[in-house]
């Protein structure tokens, strides 16, 4: 089974930027896709962005495409969400998850991290 840990939320303004890593272990996750989520307080997880197992591939909510850029090194068996000009609406906790698929569209993920909480100012 591969366990993900979130790591790089904080307190960031807007208009900044912002890089969040994903890093599995207990086995390789090259083959699965990986994908983001993000929950603010009293709303409902929601999909961010997701990357195709060899990274060929990426996929976008519309909130998201054009800011943030998802990017993947198997060799380090880590993911990233790459945060530019974050704005106050994308206060959430952010949770990274693995699909044991090469690409995968939906939102019924086998794994999850346990979250990083990312805060931005205006």
């Amino acid at each position: 089974q591969v366990q993900l840990v979130e790591s790089g939320g904080g307190l960031v303004q807007a208009g900044g930027s912002l890089r969040l890593s994903c890093a599995a272990s207990g086995r390789s996750f090259s083959s699965d896709t990986i994908g983001w989520f993000r929950q603010a307080p009293g709303k409902e997880r929601e999909f961010v962005a997701a990357i195709t197992y060899s990274g060929g591939s990426t996929f976008y909510f519309n909130s998201a495409k054009g800011r943030f850029t998802v990017s993947r090194d198997n060799a380090k068996n880590t993911a990233y969400l790459q945060m530019n000009s974050p704005k106050p609406e994308d206060t959430a906790v952010y949770y990274c998850a693995g699909k044991r698929s090469i690409w995968y569209t939906g939102v019924n993920y086998d794994y999850w991290g346990q979250g990083t909480q990312v805060t931005v100012s205006s």
